[in-house]
């Protein structure tokens, strides 16, 4: 029977170790308790399987199922792979922007208490700053297309929510009749950007208090006060809020290579993960405030759960956003009219039988899994069903 050898430390492992007296001290909201479970059981016989035998050689290989939860470091590449090929498809022959928007760390404590709410105040703001300030005629006077994709972490997993954008470097003029170019290596000026920012965010902050949308539990309970709200608002508008632009990608290819490392991140990924031992944790990161430095931390298990945790996102709260021209209701019909514009030639699109996972595993790592690992040929076939085994640990959620 061939079996994996694995000798890195995983989340999972983690969990497996100390998530039980976690959860035993720490009450959870349920889409912590079931990211948590996800990613325990993930690629176990609990959640089931299969077994593949070889004609040729008789060697049998036991695959277990994935739990397919957006949280888990496991189970994201062949998902980010088969977005990011979807994606490639509506890039446009144009420069695009890479633009970061961070909220001050004022925020976090009241942000973490109430994701849903502020994290949706998040992403209005800032799309309401790039569509607006884009069709204002003193900046560009056009309406581009952008995708959003939330990150709530720090490298040190704490709490640092922000935006990341991608940003077409020009637009459809109001009539949709011309195409309307950025200033060559220059989108939008940034402490302009920076200052719509604030204001949105934090008027859109003050509505959802007005409308009663905003909990104030534990430490943060002294902000149920006006007095207190109030002072925190007055020094968030004295704040410099954040907005960061980098130079245009080098070509599509850069926009793809970017996407491919933003958008289905999670907050550690286990190849940081360095050791576990001594009911400690160690795992690498980027001191960007030392010259983006790799360096190792070390935190007590306990406290790593907490970090990890602090970055599940409610259900089903969508974390990549499309706007503009690249909006999911008009963006065939205006991706259309841009190519058209820019002289383009589209590419003639063949109908395909969808790929299963496992041809794109093969396609993509050159992973053939019909192939035997003992023998080398490809001759793997089913020959049983695991059914999902009954779980000792925790109850589902």
């Amino acid at each position: 029977m061939y079996t994996r050898d694995k000798t890195t430390v995983e989340v999972a492992d983690i969990f497996h170790r100390y998530g039980h007296d976690y959860r035993n001290a720490h009450p959870l909201p349920k889409p912590r308790l079931r990211a948590m479970r996800a990613i325990e059981t993930c690629r176990t016989a609990d959640l089931g399987g299969h077994v593949d035998e070889c004609e040729h050689c008789g060697e049998k290989v036991i695959s277990y199922n994935s739990c397919r939860n957006r949280h888990c470091p496991k189970c994201q590449f062949l998902k980010k792979e088969r977005w990011i090929e979807a994606r490639g498809k509506d890039l446009l022959p144009i420069p695009y922007f890479h633009v970061v928007f961070t909220i001050p760390d004022l925020l976090n404590p009241l942000v973490l208490r109430n994701q849903e709410a502020l994290y949706g105040i998040l992403f209005r703001s800032v799309s309401e700053t790039l569509a607006e300030l884009a069709k204002t005629r003193k900046h560009l006077g056009a309406e581009i297309g952008f995708i959003s994709i939330l990150h709530t972490w720090g490298q040190n997993l704490m709490d640092h929510p922000h935006i990341h954008t991608v940003v077409t470097g020009g637009g459809l003029s109001s009539d949709g009749r011309k195409w309307k170019s950025c200033k060559k290596g220059f989108f939008l000026p940034v402490k302009v950007m920076s200052k719509l920012f604030r204001g949105k965010f934090l008027a859109y902050l003050k509505q959802s208090r007005a409308a009663s949308e905003l909990v104030y539990p534990g430490t943060i309970s002294n902000l149920e006060q006006p007095a207190a709200f109030n002072a925190l608002i007055t020094g968030l508008y004295k704040n410099n809020w954040v907005v960061y632009c980098k130079p245009p990608f080098d070509g599509t290819k850069g926009v793809l290579e970017y996407l491919g490392r933003y958008t289905h991140r999670i907050a550690i990924s286990n190849h940081r993960i360095v050791s576990m031992q001594d009911d400690r944790v160690s795992f690498r990161w980027r001191d960007y405030a030392d010259s983006n430095k790799t360096k190792i931390m070390t935190v007590d298990a306990n406290e790593f759960i907490r970090r990890f945790l602090l970055h599940v996102l409610p259900d089903r709260f969508v974390k990549i956003r499309h706007y503009g021209i690249l909006g999911n209701r008009c963006r065939k019909a205006k991706l259309d009219r841009c190519r058209k514009l820019l002289a383009a030639a589209k590419e003639e699109t063949v109908e395909q039988k969808k790929e299963t996972w496992q041809e794109t595993l093969l396609r993509l790592c050159g992973v053939d899994i019909g192939r035997c690992p003992a023998c080398g040929e490809r001759a793997m076939r089913t020959i049983e069903t695991i059914k999902p085994a009954r779980c000792n640990g925790p109850p589902r959620i």
